[in-house]
């Protein structure tokens, strides 16, 4: 807590909310990344897996790990609060840190409790990594986030999706090979199942 005070006065408060999350998370007892334990392939689009859990055993942890196989939307869901029901309020959230690698670029969208279903959401563009791992920080800033015209744009506004968060979902229109090694929400963790 005095080092976070001394450096924010040091470096200034915004610095400090975009710095980089400490790795000091308790995983869950089951499977799971920084606490997320529900990363799902959907069974929209032609993916590998098919459906059900992404998440493999990946040296002394667990990486999420998908194919996206054609040139058709694809989608994997991450729950927030590792269960449909749940939701979570980010308003207060500078955005999260990712730690991925992406052979093609895909986008997230923010999914709220309100209005799960359908493509017109929020979303942001997770650029490609040409299949290296990069860790990459996604800000909750409003012009950060955007819509495409193929999916529709959303009847709400993004500050109101941040309050009601139930998942972010990933979703992608071209082949793709992604692997997912952490998920860290600036100010939120996740409760374990």
């Amino acid at each position: 807590m005095i080092a976070s005070m001394l450096l924010a006065s040091l470096i200034g408060p915004a610095a400090v909310a975009n710095a980089s999350p400490s790795r000091h998370v308790c995983e869950c007892a089951t499977p799971s990344i920084d606490r997320l334990q529900q990363w799902l392939a959907s069974g929209e689009g032609t993916t590998v897996p098919a459906t059900g859990s992404l998440l493999v055993r990946e040296g002394g942890g667990y990486a999420a790990k998908v194919a996206f196989l054609k040139a058709e939307w694809h989608v994997v869901v991450v729950w927030l609060g590792n269960k449909f029901e749940a939701q979570a309020n980010l308003s207060k959230s500078a955005g999260f840190w990712m730690t991925y690698s992406a052979t093609d670029d895909l986008y997230v969208q923010l999914r709220p409790a309100s209005h799960w279903s359908g493509g017109d959401k929020w979303l942001t563009k997770v650029p490609s990594t040409g299949g290296k791992i990069v860790k990459k920080f996604f800000s909750f800033a409003p012009d950060a986030w955007t819509t495409l015209p193929e999916l529709g744009k959303p009847n709400y506004s993004f500050a109101s999706a941040l309050t009601e968060a139930r998942g972010l979902v990933f979703v992608g229109k071209t082949p793709n090979k992604l692997d997912f090694r952490g998920l860290a929400i600036d100010g939120y963790q996740p409760p374990c199942l």
